[in-house]
């Protein structure tokens, strides 16, 4: 916890960071030859980022910063860029240390040019797994940047550090888990560890999984769709990537089944050009058993990046969010008996 004055949201919307920032970014636009066309402006702050964006005279660039557990986002940006160019953006200047991020101006997002359909998560998906296929070992390298390392073997750990940090929290805080459902979950935690067992065993390897993949996080260049906003993005199995994505086409009436079975089509031409043995329809240990174990394990992962998330939030702020932490790791007891 933080105090209200040392607030991820009280330092970026103060003049100081805004003329700190204001300097690093009229220097990275210089060495690119551009010139500002007024004032930066804030149009987002949020307990993890803020937003700023910027007109210039060769067009719209955006500036973000974000919280300490979302500092990765730049070096990750710029390292997927430079091996998978036609999938994330190159950014126009990045700030490791800080966790800052230039961008160009691309355009509407694809959830902003239409309401997406069937076909258009199919593509987002099936892009997605290509760039979760051409990292898939390079986990190394992506760690150098930050990004956390939540493979299924490091999750059981993970639960007994989130759940802990829960329970212990003052009864009146807003993250706080009362003792019955701090006990369940005690209960649920061999489940946990069976989740995480059987996602280590799969064919599948650990990769990068974005962390909130929907059409409002991709935009077209050229016919081909690109992702950004990686701030929650992790190394882990790569079905967890399919939770989020799930759950916001079917709050859209999105048919999933047609988008599921796209995404699976290509991990399944992957595994097939390397000789592996394919993830049949075993209920046991076929592709439904995977699926419910990245929900397990998503759920842990999910609770653990918000505590990330709010970990610089303002009393105020956790007044807002803070079920979020609880929420996520709670929905383990539904698959419980």
């Amino acid at each position: 916890m933080v105090t209200d004055a040392g607030a991820f949201t009280r330092t970026v919307t103060s003049e100081a960071w805004r003329a700190e920032v204001t300097a690093w970014v009229h220097d990275a636009l210089d060495s690119r030859g551009l010139r500002p066309d007024g004032p930066a402006r804030q149009t987002r702050v949020r307990p993890w980022s803020t937003l700023l964006v910027l007109d210039t005279d060769g067009g719209r660039v955006w500036f973000k910063g974000g919280c300490r557990a979302a500092s990765h986002e730049p070096a990750l940006q710029r390292l997927l860029a430079e091996i998978a160019p036609d999938q994330v953006d190159v950014p126009l200047a990045v700030e490791t240390t800080r966790g800052w991020l230039l961008t160009a101006d691309r355009g509407a997002t694809l959830r902003e040019r239409r309401e997406p359909t069937a076909a258009d998560w199919s593509a987002v998906l099936t892009g997605f797994a290509h760039l979760q296929q051409d990292v898939a070992g390079r986990g190394p390298e992506l760690r150098t940047t930050g990004l956390p390392d939540c493979s299924p073997a490091t999750v059981p750990g993970r639960f007994d550090v989130v759940l802990d940090r829960l329970r212990t929290l003052p009864s009146a805080h807003p993250a706080h888990l009362d003792e019955a459902t701090a006990a369940a979950l005690d209960r649920a935690r061999p489940a946990v560890v069976d989740a995480a067992a059987v996602l280590a065993a799969s064919p599948l390897p650990a990769t990068l999984q974005h962390g909130d993949l929907h059409p409002g996080n991709v935009f077209e260049v050229d016919g081909q769709l690109r992702v950004f906003d990686l701030g929650d993005a992790q190394w882990a199995h790569p079905l967890e990537v399919l939770e989020v994505s799930s759950a916001v086409a079917r709050s859209g009436g999105v048919a999933w089944a047609p988008v599921e079975a796209a995404y699976r089509e290509q991990w399944a031409h992957w595994l097939a050009v390397r000789g592996l043995p394919p993830v049949d329809d075993d209920p046991h240990r076929g592709w439904a058993a995977l699926r419910r174990a990245a929900g397990t394990v998503h759920a842990v992962n999910r609770s653990w990046a918000w505590c990330g998330a709010l970990a610089e939030a303002t009393d105020a702020e956790w007044s807002e969010w803070g079920e979020a932490p609880g929420r996520h790791l709670s929905g383990l007891l539904r698959d419980q008996p």
